[in-house]
Order: C-alpha cells, then structure tokens, then sequence
C-alpha cells in the first residue's frame, strides 16, 4: 500500500474526555535508541533523526503521543526529545504518560512507587515535557493489589490542575471498576495485539461497553515485546499483507484497530520510514473473510 498520501486521519477518531485524537498515535519508548528505551544497553538513535520522527508524525497527522519518564537511554529521554521537537506543542496534541514504576539513573526499575511518590513523579513529567498540566497520566502497575489509594493521589492531583485525564496502564478489570469509582478513566493501556494475549479480547470488549479507549502496546512486536517483531509470521498473515501490498506490521496494526472504535494504535519507531508505513496503517481496510482468518491465527498465538 501506498504510504506517502496516507495520514492518521485515516484511522479515525476517538474522544479521551474532552481531547478528540486520531485513532493512529506514536509511542515514544523507541525513540531514546535502537529496540527501545527499556534496554540499557542498546545503540543510541541519532538525536537529530528523532527529532525529525516526531515532528514528521505531527505533520502526518498523529496527535496522541504516548511517553514516560522512564522511557530514557544513558544519552537521551523521550520527554526530552519530545519537548525539543514539539515545543511550543499544536492545541490539538495530546501527551499521554505514566507514572508508576520508576528507574533510577543507570537504568534499574525501583521498587513500585508508593502513593507518597506519584506526586513527584507527575511533577518530573511536567518538568520534562515544559508543561504546567499533563493531557493524559496512566498509573502503572504491578500485581493484583488494590489501586485505590495510588489512585486516589492522582486523582487529587487532577482535581488540583496538574492532569487533565486519568487512565490505567497494566491492569485486570478489577482494577478498572476499583478506579472508575474514584475517578473518570478515559483509557486502559494493556500489552494485547495480533495473537498476543487473546484472554484479554472480553476486557477489549468491556472497556467500549463502558466507553474507556484500549490502548495496547507491543501491538506490533507481539511476543517479542522489548526486542521487538521478530520471528516468522503465520501463512494466513503473509497472505493478507501480500493482498493489500502492505507489511505484516501494517496488517497487525489494522487488526489492532479493528478490534472496535475506542481501541487506539500507538505503533513506536526511531525511523522516518517506518513511522510513514505506521500511519499509512490507520488506512488498511480488512475484509471479512481476511478478519476472520485472522481471528484464527490470533487463537493460536500469532
């Protein structure tokens, strides 16, 4: 398919609170380096290049950028990076961001932040990102346990003025009943895609009866999650992308987006090549019989 033609108006819109975003977004965990920023020992993108990534994404339409704090490389951050590119940002740009697990400066994750820590960590977005209130934070968590009162910290913070929306990042449907009672969640934000995670399709389907965006990660990666897509694709996969003279990438992006209207794509790449090929996704229209053939490679695993 043809990619250079092709913006993140393509894919459709959908409505975080009171923010409008197209249904195609970016994710910034792979700008820092090579693979992606959770790695401490991976190759460095050029900084000019991500710079030039970011600001081709906003031009080709993209207007829901996923970032964290943590998402950082011993030369660089993807806030940093964002806030040079972007800065002063378009009215229409919605940064989403999450708070949660942090790292401390070589690298390391630190133990899950307690409710006394959010704060801080909301306030070193901020600081990062040149802004005086966040569009978008996602609490991030770890386990089974009760969110209420991590939550309930950002809550006060978004009553306060310093976030606009809340969602949730890693988290059951419990978690989102748990939080919906203190507060409005716009999103959950869930590692799901093509063959990954296919027990998490009936909370796919809760969060648009309750009209809570699904924004998964590793929707492209898939099982390869931090080390990204690798390995070789199921038959029925190639033949779909081989139909619409697309990449398997762009098939699994469209199936990500076909699963339902509030569920949102934010693919993630250092390469201007690669982000046009991302957006030209939010364009590729499947067929029945293609999603249903698909559906069965997503039962088997991908």
């Amino acid at each position: 398919m043809t990619s250079e033609t092709i913006t993140a108006a393509a894919s459709g819109s959908w409505q975080l609170g009171d923010l409008t975003v197209h249904r195609l977004g970016f994710g910034a965990m792979r700008l820092p380096q090579t693979g992606t920023a959770l790695v401490p020992d991976a190759v460095p993108h050029d900084r000019d290049q991500a710079v030039r990534v970011l600001r081709r994404a906003v031009e080709l339409g993209v207007n829901h950028i996923d970032t964290a704090a943590f998402y950082f490389s011993p030369l660089r951050s993807a806030n940093e990076l964002i806030n040079w590119a972007l800065a002063p940002y378009p009215d229409d740009l919605l940064i989403a961001t999450k708070v949660g697990q942090p790292r401390d400066p070589s690298g390391a994750w630190l133990p899950h932040a307690g409710p006394g820590q959010l704060r801080g960590l909301v306030e070193e977005n901020l600081r990062q990102l040149g802004r005086d209130h966040l569009d978008l934070v996602n609490l991030r968590i770890v386990g089974d346990d009760s969110i209420a009162e991590r939550f309930g910290v950002l809550a006060e913070l978004r009553t306060a003025g310093l976030i606009r929306h809340l969602g949730l990042s890693n988290v059951q449907p419990h978690h989102l009943a748990e939080a919906r009672a203190i507060a409005p969640v716009v999103c959950v934000q869930n590692m799901y895609g093509l063959g990954v995670r296919p027990e998490q399709d009936a909370f796919v389907r809760a969060c648009g009866e309750q009209g809570v965006a699904f924004v998964p990660f590793y929707a492209i990666a898939a099982t390869g999650r931090l080390a990204g897509a690798g390995g070789p694709d199921h038959p029925d996969l190639l033949a779909v992308a081989r139909a619409h003279g697309a990449s398997p990438a762009q098939v699994r992006i469209a199936w990500t987006l076909h699963r339902g209207p509030h569920v949102l794509a934010i693919p993630g790449t250092g390469d201007p090549r690669h982000l046009a090929e991302n957006v030209a996704a939010g364009g590729l229209r499947l067929g029945a019989a293609e999603l249903a053939a698909l559906e069965s490679v997503h039962r088997l695993g991908g």
